[in-house]
C-alpha cells in the first residue's frame, strides 16, 4: 500500500474519492440540527433562500479548494494549512489562527450534535425523564448541575455519544469508514421523508412557505447574522480536502470528492427547507420537533423507524468531526505552528491525542454550555474567518509561487470570484462580531457574551501554543513573518506531485 510519508509514522492512502463523499454526508446532519432554528426565526420561505445562498457560495469555494488541496498532497489539515502556506510570507500568525478556528467549528459538531441526539431519544422514547438545560431555568430539572447546565438524560447521553465516536475514530481510518457508509445510508430515509413524502401524502402546505420576522430588527439583517451562523453547516463540504494525503489518486480523488459533494449538498439544503417547512412552517425548535414530524408525514412506526435512521445520520456527522478535527490539529502541529505534543500518530494511524483533545472540549461544551445555537455562534467567528484566510491565499498562491506545480489547476475567472466570497466572508465575520445581540436573540440565550469570549480566548490559545512551539521546543527567535518561504516543492514533494500528475 503507498504511503504519504511524514514523522515515524504514515498516514495511509487507502480511500477513494466516494469514501470522501460518505464523510461531507455529514452536512445534512448539520443542516438538520440547525434547520428547526431558522424554521422558526425566518419561516420556511427564508431557510429556503437562506440555506440555498450559503449552500451556493460553499459549492463555489470548494472549486477553489481542489486546487490548493492538490497543490500540497503530502499536507493533512484541509483549508487552515493552505490559509497558512499562502499567509506565513507576511503574517505567519495567520496559521495557528485559521488552524484552530477551523478545528473549533468542526470539534463542536460533537458536543451540538450530542445535545440534539440525546433530546431525540428523550423524547421519543424516554418523555418522562429529566430533559435538563440552563441551570435555574424555569421548569428545567435535571439529575445534578455544573453551575451553569442543569444534566439531565440527553446530556448524559450526548456524552456517551461522544465518547463511543471517539473509540471508532481512534482504531483507524477502515472502522470509522464504515460507520460512515452505514448511516449515510441510513440518512436517505429521513431525507426521502422530508423531501419527497410530503407532496404524496398531502401533508404539503404552500401556505406554510412563509418569510417572517424578528420583531425588533429588520430582516435584511436578521437575514445576514443567519447567512453568517449558516456557513458552519453549509461550508463544511470542504472536509473532503482534509483527507488529500490518504487519498489513493490525490488528484482525482480530491477533485471528485469536492465537487461531488458540495452538489449534493447544494441539492438537499434547497430541497429539504422546502419539503420540511412545507409541512411545519414556522413550528421548529432546536431538535424534538422533528419527532412530531416524522409522525405527522409517516405515521407512528415509521415515522420511529425515519426517527432511527435520522440519529445514525446524525452520528455520521459527529464522526466525520472527530476525524477532521483530529486531522486539523494534527497538521498544524506538523507545520510547527503547535506543540509537538500533538504531531502524532498511534499504531492504528491516526491522530488519536487530537482527537481525545476533541473529546475532552466537547464533553466540557455539554456540560457547561446549556444552547445549541451559543455553542454554534461560538465556533463560528474562527470557522469563517478561517475561510476567508484559505480563500485570500489562493490568491496570494497565484501570485507568489506560478510555478509551483498545481495538479488540479481552476480557470482565471476563479480568482476574482475568490477575491469576492473572501470579502462577503469578511463581511459576515464583521458582522456576527458586531451584532451579537442579535445572534443571542435568534439563539434564545444570554447575550451577556460568554460564546463570544470563548470563540476568541480559543484564537487567543491558538497563538499562545504557537509562540511556546517557537520559543520553548524549537528554541527559534519568534517573528511575525517567515522569512524562507519556498517558491518551489523540495525534491521529495516535487516527486509526489509529479506523480499526482501523472496518475491524474
Amino acid at each position: 500500500m503507498a504511503e504519504a510519508v511524514i514523522e515515524e509514522r504514515q498516514l495511509l492512502k487507502s480511500m477513494h474519492w466516494y469514501d470522501g463523499f460518505v464523510i461531507a454526508l455529514a452536512n445534512p446532519g448539520f443542516l438538520i440540527s440547525s434547520l428547526g432554528f431558522s424554521l422558526a426565526t425566518v419561516g420556511a420561505l427564508g431557510s429556503v433562500i437562506l440555506w440555498g445562498i450559503s449552500a451556493v457560495v460553499g459549492l463555489l469555494q470548494n472549486w477553489i479548494y481542489s486546487e490548493t488541496a492538490a497543490m500540497f498532497p503530502d499536507k493533512p489539515g484541509g483549508i487552515a494549512i493552505y490559509a497558512y502556506e499562502g499567509w506565513r510570507k507576511y503574517f505567519n500568525l495567520f496559521g495557528p489562527i485559521a488552524a484552530f478556528g477551523y478545528w473549533i467549528g468542526w470539534s463542536v459538531v460533537l458536543s451540538l450534535f450530542g445535545n440534539l441526539i440525546g433530546g431525540l431519544i428523550t423524547a421519543q422514547w424516554f418523555p418522562s425523564a429529566r430533559f435538563g438545560g440552563a441551570a435555574g431555568a424555569d421548569g428545567v430539572s435535571g439529575y445534578f448541575s455544573t453551575g451553569l447546565v442543569s444534566v439531565g438524560l440527553p446530556q448524559l447521553i450526548g456524552i456517551g455519544l461522544i465518547l463511543a465516536v471517539w473509540l471508532f475514530n481512534v482504531f483507524g481510518v477502515k472502522p470509522s469508514l464504515r460507520v460512515g457508509y452505514v448511516t449515510g445510508a441510513l440518512l436517505m430515509v429521513p431525507l426521502v421523508v422530508f423531501i419527497i413524502m410530503p407532496y404524496l401524502t398531502g401533508h404539503w402546505q404552500s401556505g406554510n412557505l412563509t418569510y417572517t420576522a424578528v420583531p425588533g430588527y429588520s430582516k435584511l439583517s436578521v437575514a445576514i447574522m443567519w447567512l453568517f451562523i449558516m456557513c458552519w453547516s453549509a461550508y463544511g463540504i470542504e472536509v473532503c480536502a482534509s483527507f488529500a494525503p490518504e487519498y489513493h489518486d490525490t488528484k482525482r480523488d480530491t477533485t471528485l470528492a469536492l465537487r461531488s459533494a458540495a452538489v449534493f449538498s447544494l441539492l438537499v439544503y434547497v430541497l429539504l427547507p422546502i419539503g420540511l417547512g412545507g409541512v411545519v412552517g414556522i413550528n421548529g425548535d432546536y431538535g424534538p420537533f422533528y419527532v412530531e414530524a416524522f409522525k405527522k408525514i409517516a405515521g407512528s412506526g415509521l415515522g420511529s423507524i425515519a426517527l432511527i435512521c435520522l440519529i445514525a445520520s446524525l452520528l455520521l456527522s459527529m464522526n466525520s468531526a472527530t476525524a477532521d478535527g483530529g486531522r486539523a490539529l494534527y497538521g498544524i502541529a506538523r507545520d510547527d505552528m503547535s506543540i509537538r505534543w500533538l504531531h502524532h500518530l498511534n499504531k492504528h494511524h491516526v491522530p488519536a491525542r487530537a482527537m481525545t483533545v476533541d473529546l475532552v472540549v466537547n464533553t466540557l461544551l455539554i456540560l457547561f454550555v446549556a444552547n445549541n445555537l451559543a455553542i454554534l455562534y461560538l465556533s463560528n467567528l474562527g470557522y469563517v474567518f478561517a475561510h476567508v484566510l484559505a480563500l485570500t491565499a489562493f490568491l496570494l498562491l497565484r501570485r507568489d509561487r506560478p510555478n509551483w506545480p498545481r495538479p488540479i489547476k481552476v480557470a482565471k475567472i476563479w480568482t476574482p470570484i475568490a477575491a469576492v466570497l473572501a470579502a462577503f466572508n469578511m463581511f459576515l465575520v464583521v458582522w456576527g462580531l458586531t451584532q451579537r445581540g442579535l445572534a443571542a436573540t435568534i439563539g434564545g440565550y444570554s447575550a451577556s457574551g460568554g460564546p463570544f469570549f470563548m470563540s476568541v480566548g480559543v484564537l487567543v490559545v491558538a497563538v499562545l501554543l504557537f509562540f511556546y512551539r517557537r520559543a520553548v521546543e524549537d528554541k527559534a527567535k519568534i517573528t511575525f513573518r517567515d522569512r524562507d518561504v519556498p517558491t518551489m516543492p523540495s525534491a521529495a514533494q516535487m516527486e509526489l506531485l509529479r506523480e499526482e500528475t501523472v496518475s491524474g
